[in-house]
């Protein structure tokens, strides 16, 4: 696996860290099999009914755009432009994917080159017709059931070593957890780690740039957001950090968004998206349109003044 050298004007953040806070922790949930679902992913319905106790008001099925949501047998990319596929459909109950798949959608194509479209099954990784993409975000979490299946991770694999782009957000980091599938943590540089402290509290904290020289995080300005501080993370593949932010709880620096090669492919991971609010702070929106645009081997441009 190629890995990315660190530009020598930045030093990358700390990426271990000792667990603590353990009341801030997402505990391993029992596995049950996929099939015992109905179908329930792919339609919605089960991570509908996991949210349906939050305050916020997910956006159901019906109501979303149909432009904005594709069948899995339907893989057919836009025409023109980037080719951004965001895979969702499932997450941990306090991570509401029908409002922040949307936002996050909205979020990329404010960079007009990033045409995005959403499906919402993991199992739609295995069609042949991924290969017609630029780029695939993941923006899933294998809650309680299998992650996607051997012929989704062969396909996944393939398609970024063969030079294609991959972008993690927020608790993909998790999307096949109990080392289902141990290649996972190499290419997705770091994982989730349940024996760690899984974050701050949410609130609003400072993101810093690691690595000004980055194509990603040239000219970009630190940013506060209002989001979870992921304190989470472990991994030995090599990693190249251009973003992080100090925890309020044990002061050390934890990486915000990182990048990797995997083969001739490029991975972004950026760990900034608990609900649609934090996609929406400006600084944490353009750095995903860049740190997107960058997996699919364009430049990455500016598409806001920052504060």
């Amino acid at each position: 696996m190629k890995t990315m050298p660190p530009s020598p004007s930045a030093r990358p953040a700390p990426l271990e860290a000792p667990a603590r806070e353990p009341a801030q922790s997402i505990s391993p949930r029992p596995r049950r099999p996929r099939a015992a679902l109905g179908g329930a992913v792919a339609g919605g319905v089960l991570a509908a009914a996991l949210v349906a106790s939050q305050a916020a008001e997910p956006i159901p099925t019906a109501a979303r755009p149909a432009a904005m949501r594709l069948r899995p047998a339907e893989l057919e990319p836009p025409a023109e432009g980037i080719k951004v596929l965001v895979v969702t459909g499932i997450d941990y109950p306090g991570h509401p994917w029908q409002q922040t798949a949307p936002a996050l959608k909205g979020v990329l194509e404010k960079d007009p080159r990033l045409k995005v479209r959403i499906v919402e099954d993991p199992e739609a990784l295995a069609s042949p017709k991924l290969a017609l993409w630029d780029t695939v975000v993941l923006h899933f979490m294998d809650w309680e059931v299998p992650g996607p299946g051997p012929a989704a991770r062969d396909n996944l694999k393939r398609f970024v070593s063969g030079g294609k782009g991959l972008a993690l957000t927020h608790f993909a980091c998790g999307a096949w957890d109990n080392n289902e599938w141990p290649e996972f943590r190499t290419l997705a540089g770091r994982v989730w780690d349940p024996k760690r402290r899984a974050h701050d509290p949410h609130g609003t904290f400072r993101v810093d740039i690691a690595d000004r020289a980055h194509p990603i995080t040239r000219d970009l300005e630190p940013f506060e957001t209002l989001d979870e501080l992921y304190t989470c993370l472990a991994g030995e593949a090599p990693v190249h950090v251009v973003a992080k932010a100090t925890s309020k709880v044990d002061r050390r620096d934890y990486p915000i968004a990182f990048v990797l090669r995997y083969g001739q492919g490029r991975v972004f991971h950026c760990v900034l998206g608990h609900d649609a609010r934090a996609y929406a702070a400006p600084g944490a929106g353009e750095l995903f349109r860049r740190g997107i645009a960058w997996t699919a081997g364009v430049p990455p441009k500016p598409t806001a003044a920052q504060p």
